[in-house]
Protein backbone atom coordinates (compact mmCIF):
# COMPACT_ATOMS: atom_id res chain seq x y z
CA UNK A 1 0.00 0.00 0.00
CA UNK A 2 2.99 2.35 1.21
CA UNK A 3 4.36 1.74 -2.37
CA UNK A 4 1.21 2.14 -3.98
CA UNK A 5 0.92 5.72 -2.43
CA UNK A 6 4.60 6.65 -3.42
CA UNK A 7 4.17 6.03 -6.96
CA UNK A 8 0.91 7.96 -7.10
CA UNK A 9 2.77 10.77 -5.22
CA UNK A 10 5.82 10.47 -7.94
CA UNK A 11 3.10 10.61 -10.59
CA UNK A 12 1.86 13.54 -9.47
CA UNK A 13 5.22 15.36 -8.84
CA UNK A 14 6.11 14.61 -12.42
CA UNK A 15 2.82 15.44 -14.11
CA UNK A 16 3.88 19.07 -14.84
CA UNK A 17 7.26 17.70 -15.92
CA UNK A 18 6.66 15.25 -18.10
CA UNK A 19 4.95 16.78 -21.04
CA UNK A 20 7.83 19.57 -21.26
CA UNK A 21 9.99 18.53 -23.39
CA UNK A 22 11.04 21.63 -25.13
CA UNK A 23 13.02 25.17 -24.36
CA UNK A 24 10.72 28.36 -24.23
CA UNK A 25 10.56 29.74 -27.99
CA UNK A 26 12.86 32.88 -28.86
CA UNK A 27 10.47 35.83 -28.09
CA UNK A 28 11.63 37.05 -31.66
CA UNK A 29 12.39 35.59 -34.84
CA UNK A 30 14.06 36.78 -37.91
CA UNK A 31 12.54 36.05 -40.90
CA UNK A 32 15.29 34.60 -43.63
CA UNK A 33 13.63 32.50 -46.33
CA UNK A 34 12.13 33.17 -50.10
CA UNK A 35 11.59 36.44 -49.76
CA UNK A 36 10.82 36.79 -45.93
CA UNK A 37 12.42 38.92 -44.21
CA UNK A 38 10.40 40.01 -41.40
CA UNK A 39 11.50 40.28 -37.44
CA UNK A 40 8.38 38.44 -36.14
CA UNK A 41 7.43 38.50 -32.36
CA UNK A 42 5.58 35.74 -30.25
CA UNK A 43 2.62 36.34 -29.68
CA UNK A 44 1.11 33.05 -27.99
CA UNK A 45 3.02 29.60 -26.87
CA UNK A 46 1.83 26.94 -24.72
CA UNK A 47 3.40 23.39 -25.09
CA UNK A 48 2.45 22.43 -28.15
CA UNK A 49 2.10 25.71 -30.15
CA UNK A 50 4.30 28.78 -30.39
CA UNK A 51 2.67 31.84 -32.69
CA UNK A 52 4.44 34.53 -34.48
CA UNK A 53 2.88 37.59 -35.61
CA UNK A 54 4.51 39.91 -38.27
CA UNK A 55 3.89 44.04 -36.82
CA UNK A 56 0.70 44.50 -39.23
CA UNK A 57 -0.73 41.57 -37.90
CA UNK A 58 -3.61 42.71 -35.19
CA UNK A 59 -3.41 41.52 -31.82
CA UNK A 60 -7.15 41.19 -31.78
CA UNK A 61 -6.68 38.06 -33.50
CA UNK A 62 -6.56 35.45 -31.32
CA UNK A 63 -8.53 32.41 -32.60
CA UNK A 64 -5.32 30.35 -34.00
CA UNK A 65 -4.10 30.20 -30.30
CA UNK A 66 -6.51 27.04 -28.78
CA UNK A 67 -7.09 25.63 -32.73
CA UNK A 68 -3.72 25.64 -33.76
CA UNK A 69 -2.52 23.86 -30.40
CA UNK A 70 -5.68 21.70 -31.04
CA UNK A 71 -4.52 20.98 -34.07
CA UNK A 72 -1.21 19.90 -33.68
CA UNK A 73 -1.93 17.68 -30.81
CA UNK A 74 -4.11 15.81 -32.73
CA UNK A 75 -1.80 15.66 -35.50
CA UNK A 76 0.66 13.91 -33.00
CA UNK A 77 -1.73 11.84 -31.33
CA UNK A 78 -2.63 10.53 -34.84
CA UNK A 79 0.49 10.54 -36.92
CA UNK A 80 3.59 10.00 -33.83
CA UNK A 81 5.86 12.25 -33.57
CA UNK A 82 7.52 14.93 -35.52
CA UNK A 83 11.46 15.38 -34.51
CA UNK A 84 12.19 16.36 -30.84
CA UNK A 85 10.39 19.76 -30.23
CA UNK A 86 6.49 19.03 -29.33
CA UNK A 87 5.55 22.51 -30.85
CA UNK A 88 4.27 23.59 -34.41
CA UNK A 89 5.61 27.21 -35.39
CA UNK A 90 3.39 29.32 -36.57
CA UNK A 91 3.99 32.97 -38.28
CA UNK A 92 1.08 35.22 -39.35
CA UNK A 93 1.61 38.08 -41.75
CA UNK A 94 -0.90 40.68 -42.65
CA UNK A 95 -0.52 43.17 -46.16
CA UNK A 96 2.19 40.74 -47.89
CA UNK A 97 3.03 37.00 -48.54
CA UNK A 98 -0.35 35.61 -49.97
CA UNK A 99 -1.12 32.32 -49.07
CA UNK A 100 1.45 30.00 -46.85
CA UNK A 101 4.04 27.47 -46.77
CA UNK A 102 5.60 24.74 -44.72
CA UNK A 103 8.40 23.45 -43.30
CA UNK A 104 9.69 20.66 -41.14
CA UNK A 105 12.49 19.84 -38.48
CA UNK A 106 14.04 18.08 -41.58
CA UNK A 107 15.04 21.54 -42.53
CA UNK A 108 17.73 23.97 -42.34
CA UNK A 109 16.56 26.48 -44.06
CA UNK A 110 13.48 27.64 -41.90
CA UNK A 111 15.51 26.33 -38.70
CA UNK A 112 14.82 22.93 -38.12
CA UNK A 113 11.36 23.50 -36.92
CA UNK A 114 7.76 22.41 -38.37
CA UNK A 115 6.64 25.38 -39.59
CA UNK A 116 3.30 26.96 -40.93
CA UNK A 117 3.60 30.39 -42.31
CA UNK A 118 0.56 32.01 -43.80
CA UNK A 119 -0.53 35.40 -45.31
CA UNK A 120 -1.71 37.69 -46.45
CA UNK A 121 -4.40 38.21 -43.64
CA UNK A 122 -5.89 40.06 -42.18
CA UNK A 123 -7.41 37.36 -40.00
CA UNK A 124 -9.57 38.99 -38.14
CA UNK A 125 -13.19 37.39 -39.22
CA UNK A 126 -11.48 33.83 -38.47
CA UNK A 127 -13.67 32.38 -41.78
CA UNK A 128 -13.43 29.11 -42.95
CA UNK A 129 -10.92 30.65 -45.21
CA UNK A 130 -8.40 31.11 -42.72
CA UNK A 131 -9.14 27.94 -40.85
CA UNK A 132 -8.29 26.30 -43.63
CA UNK A 133 -5.01 27.76 -44.54
CA UNK A 134 -3.66 26.84 -41.85
CA UNK A 135 -4.78 23.33 -41.62
CA UNK A 136 -3.83 22.60 -45.22
CA UNK A 137 -0.46 23.72 -44.53
CA UNK A 138 -0.21 21.18 -41.20
CA UNK A 139 -1.13 19.16 -44.03
CA UNK A 140 2.38 19.20 -45.83
CA UNK A 141 4.12 19.19 -42.57
CA UNK A 142 2.15 15.23 -42.15
CA UNK A 143 3.15 14.48 -45.43
CA UNK A 144 6.57 15.48 -45.73
CA UNK A 145 8.14 14.96 -41.90
CA UNK A 146 6.13 12.00 -40.64
CA UNK A 147 7.95 9.08 -39.03
CA UNK A 148 11.07 10.19 -39.03
CA UNK A 149 11.33 10.69 -43.04
CA UNK A 150 11.57 12.84 -45.06
CA UNK A 151 9.60 13.91 -48.56
CA UNK A 152 6.23 13.32 -50.13
CA UNK A 153 6.65 10.40 -52.27
CA UNK A 154 3.23 11.15 -53.31
CA UNK A 155 3.49 14.77 -54.22
CA UNK A 156 3.44 14.19 -57.73
CA UNK A 157 -0.07 12.62 -58.13
CA UNK A 158 -2.06 14.41 -55.49
CA UNK A 159 -1.04 17.95 -56.30
CA UNK A 160 -0.69 20.76 -53.44
CA UNK A 161 -4.44 20.10 -51.88
CA UNK A 162 -5.52 16.95 -52.55
CA UNK A 163 -4.19 15.31 -49.32
CA UNK A 164 -4.81 18.74 -47.50
CA UNK A 165 -8.17 18.09 -48.34
CA UNK A 166 -9.32 15.28 -46.40
CA UNK A 167 -6.80 16.08 -43.52
CA UNK A 168 -8.46 19.18 -43.13
CA UNK A 169 -12.39 17.25 -43.16
CA UNK A 170 -10.88 14.79 -40.42
CA UNK A 171 -9.34 17.80 -38.13
CA UNK A 172 -12.81 19.30 -37.57
CA UNK A 173 -14.67 15.92 -37.39
CA UNK A 174 -12.16 15.16 -34.82
CA UNK A 175 -11.96 18.64 -33.11
CA UNK A 176 -16.04 18.61 -32.98
CA UNK A 177 -15.98 21.51 -35.61
CA UNK A 178 -19.79 19.93 -37.14
CA UNK A 179 -20.01 23.01 -38.82
CA UNK A 180 -16.09 23.44 -40.17
CA UNK A 181 -16.80 19.92 -41.25
CA UNK A 182 -19.91 20.23 -43.30
CA UNK A 183 -18.97 23.08 -45.14
CA UNK A 184 -15.24 21.12 -45.91
CA UNK A 185 -17.51 18.12 -47.10
CA UNK A 186 -19.53 20.48 -49.50
CA UNK A 187 -16.56 22.20 -51.14
CA UNK A 188 -14.32 19.69 -51.53
CA UNK A 189 -16.97 17.15 -52.98
CA UNK A 190 -17.67 19.60 -55.69
CA UNK A 191 -14.12 20.17 -56.55
CA UNK A 192 -13.12 19.03 -59.45
CA UNK A 193 -9.01 18.95 -61.16
CA UNK A 194 -7.20 18.38 -64.62
CA UNK A 195 -4.84 15.71 -63.05
CA UNK A 196 -4.80 12.86 -63.69
CA UNK A 197 -7.55 13.26 -66.31
CA UNK A 198 -9.85 15.98 -66.51
CA UNK A 199 -12.90 16.63 -64.33
CA UNK A 200 -11.05 14.30 -61.74
CA UNK A 201 -13.23 14.42 -58.07
CA UNK A 202 -10.72 13.55 -55.68
CA UNK A 203 -12.15 13.60 -52.31
CA UNK A 204 -15.28 12.20 -53.28
CA UNK A 205 -14.31 9.41 -55.69
CA UNK A 206 -10.74 8.56 -53.95
CA UNK A 207 -9.63 9.95 -50.73
CA UNK A 208 -13.55 10.69 -48.70
CA UNK A 209 -14.54 6.59 -49.92
CA UNK A 210 -11.33 5.51 -48.28
CA UNK A 211 -11.83 7.36 -45.67
CA UNK A 212 -15.57 6.79 -44.90
CA UNK A 213 -14.91 3.02 -45.17
CA UNK A 214 -11.67 1.84 -44.45
CA UNK A 215 -10.89 3.26 -40.64
CA UNK A 216 -10.98 6.97 -40.83
CA UNK A 217 -8.11 8.82 -39.47
CA UNK A 218 -6.55 5.25 -38.84
CA UNK A 219 -6.40 4.50 -42.49
CA UNK A 220 -4.71 8.42 -43.68
CA UNK A 221 -2.11 6.94 -40.65
CA UNK A 222 -1.34 3.78 -42.03
CA UNK A 223 -0.70 5.34 -45.57
CA UNK A 224 1.94 6.85 -43.78
CA UNK A 225 2.93 3.84 -41.98
CA UNK A 226 3.14 1.68 -45.56
CA UNK A 227 5.52 4.11 -46.98
CA UNK A 228 8.02 4.29 -44.00
CA UNK A 229 7.84 0.58 -43.77
CA UNK A 230 8.30 -0.39 -47.54
CA UNK A 231 8.93 3.13 -49.74
CA UNK A 232 12.22 3.60 -51.65
CA UNK A 233 14.53 6.15 -50.11
CA UNK A 234 17.75 6.97 -49.58
CA UNK A 235 19.03 7.75 -46.16
CA UNK A 236 15.96 9.82 -44.69
CA UNK A 237 14.92 11.29 -48.09
CA UNK A 238 12.08 9.55 -50.31
CA UNK A 239 12.07 9.13 -53.81
CA UNK A 240 9.16 9.86 -55.76
CA UNK A 241 5.90 7.14 -56.56
CA UNK A 242 3.91 6.72 -60.10
CA UNK A 243 0.49 5.83 -59.86
CA UNK A 244 0.48 2.19 -60.21
CA UNK A 245 2.80 2.33 -56.68
CA UNK A 246 0.07 4.93 -55.23
CA UNK A 247 -2.73 2.71 -55.48
CA UNK A 248 -1.27 -0.15 -54.58
CA UNK A 249 -0.04 1.92 -50.82
CA UNK A 250 -3.48 2.99 -50.49
CA UNK A 251 -4.28 -0.72 -50.82
CA UNK A 252 -1.92 -1.43 -48.21
CA UNK A 253 -3.77 0.93 -46.02
CA UNK A 254 -7.27 0.47 -46.48
CA UNK A 255 -6.19 -3.81 -46.88
CA UNK A 256 -8.03 -4.00 -49.79
CA UNK A 257 -7.54 -3.90 -53.49
CA UNK A 258 -8.51 -0.37 -54.62
CA UNK A 259 -7.80 -0.86 -58.60
CA UNK A 260 -11.67 -0.88 -58.82
CA UNK A 261 -11.77 2.44 -56.30
CA UNK A 262 -8.93 4.17 -58.44
CA UNK A 263 -10.38 3.07 -61.55
CA UNK A 264 -13.38 5.16 -60.50
CA UNK A 265 -11.11 8.02 -59.22
CA UNK A 266 -8.77 8.40 -61.97
CA UNK A 267 -9.28 5.86 -64.88
CA UNK A 268 -7.01 3.26 -65.56
CA UNK A 269 -4.64 3.13 -68.52
CA UNK A 270 -2.16 0.70 -69.59
CA UNK A 271 0.80 2.30 -68.29
CA UNK A 272 -0.93 2.64 -64.51
CA UNK A 273 -1.92 -1.20 -64.71
CA UNK A 274 1.86 -1.84 -65.75
CA UNK A 275 2.92 0.00 -62.81
CA UNK A 276 0.65 -1.57 -60.59
CA UNK A 277 2.12 -5.10 -61.17
CA UNK A 278 5.40 -3.95 -61.18
CA UNK A 279 4.60 -2.32 -57.63
CA UNK A 280 3.07 -5.66 -56.09
CA UNK A 281 6.14 -7.45 -57.26
CA UNK A 282 8.44 -4.67 -55.91
CA UNK A 283 6.62 -4.50 -52.32
CA UNK A 284 4.83 -7.69 -51.89
CA UNK A 285 2.97 -6.85 -48.65
CA UNK A 286 -0.53 -8.05 -48.06
CA UNK A 287 -3.88 -5.87 -48.21
CA UNK A 288 -4.64 -6.39 -44.96
CA UNK A 289 -5.48 -4.83 -41.32
CA UNK A 290 -4.18 -6.23 -38.23
CA UNK A 291 -6.55 -4.99 -34.88
CA UNK A 292 -4.41 -2.37 -32.73
CA UNK A 293 -3.20 -4.12 -30.05
CA UNK A 294 -0.99 -1.49 -27.74
CA UNK A 295 -1.02 1.96 -28.24
CA UNK A 296 2.03 3.74 -27.09
CA UNK A 297 2.26 7.47 -26.03
CA UNK A 298 4.67 10.27 -25.46
CA UNK A 299 3.81 11.52 -22.14
CA UNK A 300 1.74 10.79 -19.13
CA UNK A 301 -1.71 9.51 -18.96
CA UNK A 302 -2.04 8.77 -22.81
CA UNK A 303 -0.63 12.31 -24.05
CA UNK A 304 1.66 13.30 -26.51
CA UNK A 305 2.25 11.81 -29.52
CA UNK A 306 1.14 8.68 -30.31
CA UNK A 307 1.68 4.94 -31.99
CA UNK A 308 -0.50 2.03 -32.66
CA UNK A 309 1.10 -1.41 -32.97
CA UNK A 310 -0.79 -4.51 -34.14
CA UNK A 311 0.94 -7.83 -32.97
CA UNK A 312 4.51 -8.28 -34.09
CA UNK A 313 7.87 -7.71 -33.21
CA UNK A 314 9.20 -4.27 -33.75
CA UNK A 315 13.15 -3.18 -33.72
CA UNK A 316 14.04 0.57 -33.30
CA UNK A 317 13.84 1.34 -36.80
CA UNK A 318 10.55 -0.64 -37.15
CA UNK A 319 9.23 1.79 -34.10
CA UNK A 320 10.27 4.71 -35.86
CA UNK A 321 8.58 3.84 -38.92
CA UNK A 322 5.13 3.34 -37.06
CA UNK A 323 6.24 7.40 -35.70
CA UNK A 324 8.03 7.11 -32.05
CA UNK A 325 11.14 7.95 -31.09
CA UNK A 326 14.04 6.24 -29.23
CA UNK A 327 13.81 6.36 -25.87
CA UNK A 328 10.58 8.45 -25.92
CA UNK A 329 7.43 6.08 -24.56
CA UNK A 330 6.04 7.05 -21.30
CA UNK A 331 2.57 5.78 -21.29
CA UNK A 332 1.03 3.05 -23.52
CA UNK A 333 -2.81 1.05 -23.80
CA UNK A 334 -3.23 -2.66 -23.91
CA UNK A 335 -6.04 -3.92 -25.75
CA UNK A 336 -7.45 -6.62 -24.22
CA UNK A 337 -6.03 -10.04 -25.22
CA UNK A 338 -2.67 -8.78 -25.94
CA UNK A 339 0.65 -8.98 -23.98
CA UNK A 340 3.47 -5.85 -24.57
CA UNK A 341 7.20 -6.76 -23.52
CA UNK A 342 9.25 -3.94 -23.51
CA UNK A 343 13.41 -3.89 -24.28
CA UNK A 344 15.35 -1.25 -22.85
CA UNK A 345 18.01 -1.76 -25.73
CA UNK A 346 17.48 -2.39 -29.55
CA UNK A 347 16.52 -5.81 -31.25
CA UNK A 348 15.06 -7.04 -28.28
CA UNK A 349 18.06 -7.16 -25.94
CA UNK A 350 19.12 -5.75 -22.65
CA UNK A 351 16.32 -5.18 -19.37
CA UNK A 352 12.92 -6.11 -20.54
CA UNK A 353 9.18 -5.76 -18.61
CA UNK A 354 6.25 -7.39 -19.84
CA UNK A 355 2.18 -6.02 -19.18
CA UNK A 356 -0.92 -6.86 -20.30
CA UNK A 357 -2.98 -3.87 -19.06
CA UNK A 358 -3.03 -0.03 -19.74
CA UNK A 359 -0.05 2.24 -17.49
CA UNK A 360 -0.42 5.84 -17.36
CA UNK A 361 3.05 6.23 -16.21
CA UNK A 362 5.84 3.62 -16.78
CA UNK A 363 7.65 2.87 -14.02
CA UNK A 364 9.47 5.27 -12.60
CA UNK A 365 12.93 5.72 -13.13
CA UNK A 366 13.48 2.51 -15.22
CA UNK A 367 10.97 2.57 -18.03
CA UNK A 368 9.78 6.14 -18.73
CA UNK A 369 11.65 6.95 -22.12
CA UNK A 370 13.58 3.97 -21.68
CA UNK A 371 11.73 1.86 -24.75
CA UNK A 372 13.98 0.69 -27.78
CA UNK A 373 12.49 -2.17 -29.36
CA UNK A 374 8.93 -4.12 -28.72
CA UNK A 375 7.41 -7.69 -29.07
CA UNK A 376 3.33 -7.50 -28.95
CA UNK A 377 1.87 -10.82 -28.89
CA UNK A 378 -1.41 -12.29 -28.88
CA UNK A 379 -2.80 -14.43 -25.57
CA UNK A 380 -3.38 -17.95 -25.91
CA UNK A 381 -7.08 -17.47 -26.28
CA UNK A 382 -7.14 -14.99 -29.73
CA UNK A 383 -3.62 -16.73 -31.11
CA UNK A 384 -5.89 -19.93 -30.98
CA UNK A 385 -8.74 -17.99 -32.64
CA UNK A 386 -6.52 -16.85 -35.08
CA UNK A 387 -4.94 -20.22 -35.71
CA UNK A 388 -8.55 -21.83 -36.25
CA UNK A 389 -9.37 -19.00 -38.61
CA UNK A 390 -12.29 -17.86 -36.62
CA UNK A 391 -11.48 -14.28 -35.36
CA UNK A 392 -13.65 -11.56 -35.63
CA UNK A 393 -11.69 -8.35 -37.21
CA UNK A 394 -13.13 -4.74 -35.89
CA UNK A 395 -10.54 -2.47 -36.42
CA UNK A 396 -9.42 0.28 -35.42
CA UNK A 397 -9.52 -0.97 -32.02
CA UNK A 398 -9.48 1.37 -29.86
CA UNK A 399 -11.84 3.17 -32.04
CA UNK A 400 -12.88 6.94 -31.56
CA UNK A 401 -16.61 8.29 -30.58
CA UNK A 402 -18.29 9.22 -34.21
CA UNK A 403 -15.53 7.01 -35.99
CA UNK A 404 -15.93 4.23 -38.03
CA UNK A 405 -15.34 0.65 -37.30
CA UNK A 406 -14.91 -1.80 -39.82
CA UNK A 407 -16.02 -5.81 -39.25
CA UNK A 408 -15.28 -8.35 -40.92
CA UNK A 409 -17.23 -11.75 -40.52
CA UNK A 410 -15.21 -15.06 -40.87
CA UNK A 411 -16.84 -17.84 -42.77
CA UNK A 412 -19.00 -15.37 -44.03
CA UNK A 413 -23.02 -17.30 -45.16
CA UNK A 414 -23.57 -15.39 -47.67
CA UNK A 415 -27.39 -16.84 -47.20
CA UNK A 416 -27.60 -15.08 -44.34
CA UNK A 417 -27.72 -11.36 -43.02
CA UNK A 418 -25.16 -9.75 -40.55
CA UNK A 419 -26.48 -8.68 -37.62
CA UNK A 420 -23.95 -6.36 -35.69
CA UNK A 421 -24.80 -5.29 -31.81
CA UNK A 422 -22.52 -3.03 -29.24
CA UNK A 423 -23.15 -4.10 -26.00
CA UNK A 424 -22.42 -2.70 -22.78
CA UNK A 425 -21.98 -3.43 -19.33
CA UNK A 426 -25.45 -3.03 -18.31
CA UNK A 427 -25.81 -5.45 -21.14
CA UNK A 428 -28.16 -2.77 -23.04
CA UNK A 429 -27.93 -2.63 -26.84
CA UNK A 430 -25.80 0.93 -27.62
CA UNK A 431 -25.96 -0.10 -31.36
CA UNK A 432 -27.52 -2.42 -34.07
CA UNK A 433 -26.78 -3.09 -37.84
CA UNK A 434 -28.25 -5.29 -40.16
CA UNK A 435 -26.24 -6.19 -43.81
CA UNK A 436 -25.51 -8.43 -46.33
CA UNK A 437 -22.22 -8.21 -46.98
CA UNK A 438 -19.27 -10.03 -45.37
CA UNK A 439 -17.82 -5.87 -43.90
CA UNK A 440 -19.46 -3.85 -42.73
CA UNK A 441 -18.61 -0.24 -41.88
CA UNK A 442 -20.16 0.98 -38.62
CA UNK A 443 -20.29 4.70 -37.45
CA UNK A 444 -20.23 4.81 -33.81
CA UNK A 445 -21.86 8.10 -33.82
CA UNK A 446 -22.49 9.45 -30.03
CA UNK A 447 -21.82 6.29 -28.01
CA UNK A 448 -20.16 7.68 -24.93
CA UNK A 449 -16.46 5.92 -24.33
CA UNK A 450 -16.07 2.47 -22.53
CA UNK A 451 -15.25 -1.23 -23.08
CA UNK A 452 -18.11 -3.00 -25.20
CA UNK A 453 -18.77 -6.35 -26.65
CA UNK A 454 -19.01 -6.58 -30.07
CA UNK A 455 -21.96 -9.22 -30.59
CA UNK A 456 -21.93 -10.24 -34.77
CA UNK A 457 -24.41 -13.24 -35.36
CA UNK A 458 -24.70 -14.45 -39.26
CA UNK A 459 -26.06 -18.01 -40.04
CA UNK A 460 -25.16 -20.06 -37.36
CA UNK A 461 -22.21 -18.51 -36.40
CA UNK A 462 -21.88 -15.99 -33.54
CA UNK A 463 -18.70 -13.96 -32.74
CA UNK A 464 -18.25 -11.57 -29.64
CA UNK A 465 -15.34 -9.36 -29.39
CA UNK A 466 -14.42 -6.63 -26.82
CA UNK A 467 -14.07 -3.01 -28.34
CA UNK A 468 -12.83 -0.21 -26.58
CA UNK A 469 -14.51 3.43 -27.53
CA UNK A 470 -12.32 6.52 -26.90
Amino acid sequence: MKRQLLSVLLALFLLPLLPAKAQTPPETWQEHWFEHNQLVSRVFYDNDLALYFDNDVSRSVTWPNQYLSDVWRYTKRTYGSFGADPRLFAIFHTGKYSGGHPSTYFDASHDNRNLIDVGAGPFTSATQGDYNLVTHEVAHIVELGGKNLHGSPAFGIWGDSKWAEIFIYDVYNALGLTSRATTAYNDFTASRDAFPRANTAWFRDWFYPIYNQYGGAQVLNRYFVQLALYFKRTGTEYGSMNMGEFVHFWSGAAGTNLKAQATTAFGWTAEYEAQFVKARQDYPFAYSVAPIAVSLFQDYNYGGYGVYLPAGSYTLSQLKAYGARNDDITSLKVTPGYTVTLYADDNFSGASLTLSSDVALLDIPAWNDKVSSIVVSANAAVAADKVAGEELLAYPNPVVNNGSLTVEVPKYDASAPVQIQLVDVNKKVALYRKENTQRVIVNTGKIAGGFYILVVKNGKNTFTKKVLIQ
